[in-house]
């Protein structure tokens, strides 16, 4: 039996991308409604202006996690997803490493004095 690594598409769906900028939205709108005071007891128009601000906040940050995370996934090379890293991630494919004894900002720089 085994075990086959999920695809992006299984990764993240799209009901689940929904359900991640829906949650984000629903905090925002919830810490909007705390620091403007709406379950203190305040006057039908602070009420109503907070929930208006709330209202704005969750729909501006549903909107934003939703374009942030589409925006990300689509960086992400399908292929390399099942590919298995077996060097450093931040290293250049064609890069040397520097000789012993050199430093390593003098072996970048291709000054072979320093």
């Amino acid at each position: 039996m085994s075990h086959e690594s999920p695809t992006r598409r299984d990764l993240m769906k799209p009901l689940q991308l929904l359900g991640l900028a829906f949650a984000a939205a629903l905090f925002a709108g919830i810490v909007t409604l705390v620091s403007m005071g709406f379950f203190q007891q305040r006057t039908a128009e602070e009420a109503q202006a907070a929930v208006v601000t709330a209202l704005v906040i969750a729909g501006i940050s549903f909107i934003a996690v939703l374009l942030i995370v589409s925006l990300l996934l689509l960086a992400v090379d399908p292929a390399q997803v099942t590919k298995q890293i077996d060097k450093p991630v931040l290293f250049d494919d064609g890069s040397e490493q520097p000789e012993q004894g050199q430093k390593p900002d003098a072996a970048a720089s291709g000054d072979p004095k320093a």
